[in-house]
C-alpha cells in the first residue's frame, strides 16, 4: 500500500485563500449587478456590452480558484512512498565502560575527570557510522547502563544520566566493569567486539588482568584510557546541591588521594591486542581509537526498511497551469454576440 504525505504541510494553510477568493468574486459580481441595475434599460446594456456572458465570468472565476488550489497543493510537495529498499548497516559492537567512582569528581582536569570523559564519549558517538554502542557504569560494582544500540540519541541520553552518585558501592572495580561489558556482547561471536575502558583509579581486588584474559578469549579488543594524575590528587566531596564540602579522609582523618594506575591499564590493553591511551587536553584519544576500529572487519548489525518518497508536485503544477490557461483563453463574450444577463 502506497503511503501519501506532504513534504511541507504547513503550506496547506494557503488553502484558506480559497475562501478569500470566493468572497472576493461574490463581492465583485454583486457590485457589477448593482451597477448594471443603476444604468437602467436592458436594451441599452446589450448595446454597451454586446456578447458579454455572466456565466462565463463565473466559470473564469471558478477556473482561477481551481488553479490556485492545485498550485498551493503543489507547493506543499505531495509525495508517494512508492519505493522500498533494504538499507544494511555494517560496523562493530562498541561498549564504553566508564568509571563512576568518587575519584572521578577530582578537578585536576577542568571541569572534572568525569565531565571530560563524558564529553569525549559524546564526541565518539557523533563519529559512529553504523556501529552499535553500549555503556557500562562501574565503581565498586558494575551494571549495563545502555545495551548495544544503533539509536545514538538514546545512548547520549543514558550517558547524560551517568554520574558518581549512580552507583552506591564505592571503589574502582575495573575487573567487574570488564566482566559486565562481556555480558553485553553476543556470546556466539568471537570478533567485532570492542571495549573502551575509561578510568582513573587503582584496582587490586577485582582482578582486571584476569578478566582481560577472559575477554581476549571471547574476541574482545580492549582499548584503555587513563584519565587523571599519576602523582595522586585528593578526592572531593559534595553536598546534595553539588557544592564542595571538603575532601575524602580515612579513619585517621588523613586526606585520601587517588592516582592513575597506568601499568594495569597498559597490560589489560596488551592482553587483548588493544592499545592504552592517556587522556589529553586535545581529546584525540577516542578519535584515534575509532580510527583503529574502522580498520577492523565489519559485520551486518541491522537492516531497516526505509520508505523513499517520490515527489508528485509536478502533476499538480500541470493541472494548475491547465486550469489557468483555460481561464485566460476562455472569452467573456459569446459567439452569438447577445448579452446574457442570466
Amino acid at each position: 500500500m502506497e503511503a501519501f504525505r506532504f513534504q511541507y504541510p504547513f503550506l496547506l494553510h494557503g488553502l484558506w485563500g480559497i475562501l478569500i477568493l470566493i468572497v472576493f468574486f461574490v463581492y465583485v459580481f454583486r457590485s457589477k449587478e448593482k451597477l448594471l441595475q443603476r444604468l437602467g434599460h436592458l436594451e441599452m446594456l446589450r448595446k454597451m456590452m454586446p456578447g458579454y456572458s455572466k456565466n462565463r465570468a463565473v466559470w473564469k472565476s471558478v477556473l482561477f480558484i481551481f488553479s490556485y488550489t492545485f498550485l498551493i497543493i503543489a507547493m506543499a510537495d505531495p509525495q508517494l512512498g512508492t519505493k522500498l529498499e533494504d538499507v544494511k548497516r555494517e560496523g562493530v559492537d562498541i561498549i564504553v565502560a566508564l568509571d563512576l567512582s568518587k575519584s572521578m569528581d577530582a578537578r585536576d582536569i577542568v571541569p572534572s575527570r568525569l565531565e571530560k570523559a563524558k564529553h569525549e564519549i559524546a564526541k565518539l558517538i557523533d563519529l559512529l557510522q553504523g556501529d552499535r554502542i553500549g555503556l557500562v557504569a562501574f565503581a565498586g560494582i558494575a551494571h549495563i547502563q545502555c545495551p548495544l544500540t544503533l539509536d545514538y540519541s538514546a545512548a547520549k541520553l543514558f550517558l547524560q544520566m551517568m554520574d558518581t552518585r549512580l552507583i552506591p558501592v564505592p571503589g574502582t572495580a575495573i575487573g567487574l566493569g570488564i566482566k559486565e561489558a562481556m555480558k553485553g556482547f553476543s556470546q556466539k561471536e568471537h570478533k567485532h567486539k570492542v571495549l573502551i575502558l575509561i578510568t582513573d583509579g587503582e584496582d587490586h581486588e577485582s582482578e582486571p588482568l584476569k578478566m582481560a584474559e577472559e575477554a581476549a578469549k571471547e574476541g574482545v579488543v580492549i582499548y584503555t584510557i587513563g584519565i587523571g594524575s599519576q602523582q595522586g590528587v585528593p578526592i572531593p566531596l559534595f553536598d546534595r546541591s553539588g557544592n564542595p564540602t571538603g575532601y575524602k579522609k580515612d579513619r585517621n582523618d588523613n586526606v585520601i588521594t587517588t592516582k592513575l594506575d597506568a601499568a594495569t591499564l597498559q597490560k589489560a590493553a596488551f592482553l587483548t591486542n588493544g592499545k592504552y591511551y592517556i587522556s589529553s587536553s586535545g581529546e584525540t584519544e577516542l578519535k584515534e581509537i575509532y580510527k583503529e576500529i574502522n580498520k577492523m572487519e565489519k559485520k551486518e548489525l541491522g537492516s531497516k526498511k526505509f520508505s523513499h518518497y517520490e515527489d508528485r508536485f509536478q502533476v499538480f503544477i500541470i493541472i494548475a497551469l491547465i486550469f489557468l490557461i483555460i481561464e485566460i483563453f476562455l472569452p467573456l463574450r459569446t459567439k452569438r454576440g447577445a448579452y446574457e444577463l442570466d
